[in-house]
């Protein structure tokens, strides 16, 4: 539905160019700058387009092997490679919180945003499914499986 959208916003800046060629007013400095700015405008949303064929073609999108899911308790489970965990102490009255960066083959890498201190528990350049959920506004670590 995206796709026949941009289609659609590639092509009406177009028809307001052909308005201004069939008007006449192409020759003055108005619509000149009026014809290259909407021209500027499809050849955007234009490139869009060619860049989603592209990508929904080559099944790039379609390829989500290692994507969070969800367990049958509500958690949600990543699989991937610990590149990185950083550890930051919060205010008073907050949890404190560490960052885990994971990596799971060519994927993009996938940043979680759990509570505590997870040094320990993920150490970096282990390969681990971890398991948490969302408690109160917070990502809590339920259970931790090293492979």
């Amino acid at each position: 539905m995206m796709l026949v959208i941009s289609v659609l916003l590639a092509l009406f800046p177009l028809l307001g160019i052909v308005w201004i060629v069939l008007y006449g007013s192409i020759t003055t400095v108005d619509g000149l700058f009026m014809s290259l700015i909407l021209l500027a405008m499809s050849g955007i949303v234009g490139l869009n387009v060619m860049i989603e064929l592209r990508k929904h073609l080559s099944g790039e999108g379609k390829k989500n092997s290692s994507a969070a899911t969800v367990t049958a308790h509500g958690g949600v489970r990543q699989r991937g490679k610990v590149e990185s965990v950083q550890f930051y102490e919060s205010g008073v009255g907050e949890p404190n919180k560490s960052i885990v960066t994971l990596a799971a083959g060519s994927e993009p890498l996938r940043t979680l945003v759990l509570e505590g201190d997870m040094r320990n528990a993920l150490p970096v350049g282990q390969r681990v499914e971890v398991t948490y959920r969302k408690e109160s506004g917070h990502n809590v670590l339920l259970n931790v499986e090293y492979s």
